[in-house]
């Protein structure tokens, strides 16, 4: 092939100059091709480098969504546990006010109820009425409970 092209060229000294030249451009033009096919594979490289960036960041994008998600639906049932529990707070504490007039009511009963028992226990049987009539009882009769205060129990209290 050198031989040929160098033939055609037409002078005869320069057959071997021209037959180099022929080589070099051959061979720049398998560089080029080289350097061309590398260039395709480096793009093809970047782009499925990007496609499987492009498929991490969604995926990441996927599991922020479904941490979102998740974390939105526990804190709606903790929101909901803090209001059933408030409303159960509020509950007991009303029923501990009711309980608290109670006791201070049967508290007053009580202390009414002993003061009556130590007037009788003083009175030696003799009671005088409103209308200032007399109103007696044996004191000889089996009232041993009434010389003993009245006492309170929490068995009264429940229900």
């Amino acid at each position: 092939m050198a031989s040929s092209s160098g033939t055609s060229s037409g002078s005869g000294s320069g057959s071997g100059s021209g037959s180099s030249l022929l080589q070099n451009s051959g061979s720049e033009e398998d560089l080029q091709a080289l350097m061309d096919q590398r260039k395709r594979k480096r793009m093809i490289s970047n782009r499925e480098s990007a496609r499987r960036s492009r498929m991490r960041k969604q995926k990441h994008l996927d599991d922020l969504v479904s941490q979102v998600t998740k974390l939105r639906k526990e804190n709606q049932e903790m929101l909901t546990s803090v209001n059933i529990t408030t409303q159960q707070y509020l509950s007991v504490e009303a029923e501990n006010s009711v309980l608290r007039a109670q006791i201070g009511e049967l508290s007053n009963r009580l202390e009414s109820l002993n003061e009556i028992v130590g007037v009788m226990n003083s009175s030696n049987g003799v009671f005088v009425e409103p209308n200032n009539s007399f109103f007696f009882f044996n004191p000889l009769s089996n009232m041993s409970y009434m010389n003993q205060p009245i006492m309170a129990s929490s068995d009264i209290l429940q229900y």
